[in-house]
């Protein structure tokens, strides 16, 4: 993720606190011979500090981003992601000035280096380049300084994870507090108090949301089950399985998978669990967020080529959940191993259609109590209608179930199956073999299928919990 306008922002809000902490620095090196030139002169020694401090934060930010980079190939970044994230919620909260106490976790600056500085500002009374020297180091401290802010920035540097994303969010954190500081003289007399608390307090907001973002990230990065943007997808985007898949010419399974608008397409990946796993991975785009995929649970991050296809290799991976994300953190996705493949019935061309629905008895048929029926009763056939070229046919949902779930086509007949409005986890319906997903929560759905060859085709709810065959003979 590029940093550098959330932290030009942050920096534009922040730079109240940074006239408030700063602003005496700016004074002592606007030393005797600046108050008496004119014009551009005395815009020099300002110049010079800014541009100083900037070079400092830009350095910083690269000696953070590489840090950050490092740690992720050593498998530990999402924690030192999350951690950085509770330290930036601190920051903000201490910056509220309501916690005095959390004032402890900022590091004061070295006192030797204010004692060079003091030494530095006496001798630059004499030559204007020992004048010219004071604001340059100055401003080279000044990316060291004990700022809560800063700080902030620091640390979010580092969890870009790499160099020349820490150097850009740190480079947008410094552009963004420079107009107030050339001229917080006239502001500070310009705002008052109580907006100067105000914008405090809004800086101090800004801060600690940013320091949960980055804790969402780290949940995403250590494979944590429950996340915050994990939760919102499960909201706003049902995350359904894709199940189509393949093997390579020596055996193995390969499972497309699609990388755009900075989303894994599908959300859910459903692979058999105790095989290796060929990921072949489809990016379509050169966002630096879906630069790397992650598995975490399995210690996989791997570059993913831009406009381009990579193969990640997965390996055997015990049933359960695995959380799928980019390098950042940023991307919610998930991989699901499921014992065995007899739940899965192959085509021709090796890929695997959806497994046919559970059944609890002989003639019984499924359901789910939280579609608005949960009444279990018995499976259902019903045969299409063939009318003209087309053969037809509903489906009914208002009981929490598929009626019938066993759909009979002709062969060789464009169909046309019609789901009535349903909700719950009855929403969405898939048919994976045939690439299907369709929203049943606006109305009635009408599914336009091609003429299919001979076999069975399973479909499902979108939480995976309904099914129901469409068996072509």
């Amino acid at each position: 993720m590029n940093l550098f306008f959330p932290m030009l922002g942050i920096g534009l809000v922040t730079s109240v606190h940074c006239v408030a902490m700063c602003g005496p620095l700016v004074l002592t090196y606007a030393v005797k011979g600046a108050d008496e030139a004119t014009g551009l002169a005395r815009l020099v020694p300002h110049g010079l500090y800014h541009a100083a401090r900037l070079t400092s934060y830009v350095v910083v930010g690269l000696l953070m981003g590489s840090l950050g980079g490092l740690l992720g190939l050593g498998g530990i970044r999402g924690w030192v992601t999350l951690a950085a994230g509770v330290a930036m919620v601190f920051v903000g909260l201490q910056m509220t000035g309501r916690f005095p106490a959390l004032a402890r976790l900022i590091p004061r600056t070295p006192a030797f280096v204010m004692r060079a500085l003091k030494r530095l500002r006496s001798d630059s009374r004499g030559s204007s380049g020992s004048r010219w020297a004071t604001p340059v180091a100055f401003g080279l401290v000044t990316g060291l300084m004990p700022c809560g802010p800063l700080v902030s920035a620091q640390i979010a540097a580092a969890g870009s994870g790499s160099a020349v994303g820490g150097a850009l969010a740190m480079l947008g954190f410094g552009l963004g507090t420079m107009p107030l500081m050339f001229g917080f003289g006239a502001v500070s007399g310009i705002l008052s108090a109580p907006v100067k608390r105000r914008m405090m307090a809004v800086s101090a907001a800004l801060v600690a949301v940013l320091g949960l973002v980055m804790v969402d990230r780290g949940l995403n990065l250590v494979g944590s089950p429950v996340s915050a943007s994990r939760i919102v997808q499960s909201l706003t985007r049902p995350a359904s399985a894709a199940e189509r898949f393949e093997r390579g010419t020596d055996g193995v399974v390969e499972v497309p998978l699609v990388v755009e608008n900075t989303e894994f397409k599908p959300a859910a990946l459903e692979v058999p669990a105790g095989q290796p796993v060929r990921l072949i991975v489809d990016r379509r785009e050169d966002n630096p967020c879906s630069a790397q995929l992650a598995v975490p649970q399995a210690g996989v991050l791997v570059d993913l080529e831009a406009f381009g296809t990579t193969v990640v290799d997965l390996p055997p991976l015990a049933e359960g959940r695995y959380t799928l994300t980019c390098g950042m953190g940023m991307m919610s996705g998930e991989i699901r191993a499921v014992a065995g493949e007899s739940g899965f019935i192959y085509g021709r061309s090796g890929q695997r259609s959806a497994a046919a629905r559970p059944k609890t008895g002989k003639d019984t048929g499924y359901s789910c109590a939280c579609c608005g029926g949960g009444t279990q009763g018995p499976s259902v056939t019903g045969t299409a209608t063939v009318e003209g070229s087309v053969q037809r046919i509903t489906i009914d949902t208002s009981t929490g179930r598929y009626v019938p779930d066993v759909v009979v086509l002709a062969r060789g007949i464009p169909a046309e199956i019609t789901f009535t409005q349903a909700s719950g986890c009855l929403q969405v319906v898939e048919i994976p073999d045939l690439g299907v997903s369709a929203d049943l929560s606006a109305g009635p759905v009408t599914v336009s299928l091609p003429a299919l060859e001979p076999g069975t085709y399973g479909f499902n709810c979108g939480m995976r919990m309904v099914f129901g065959q469409i068996v072509v003979k």
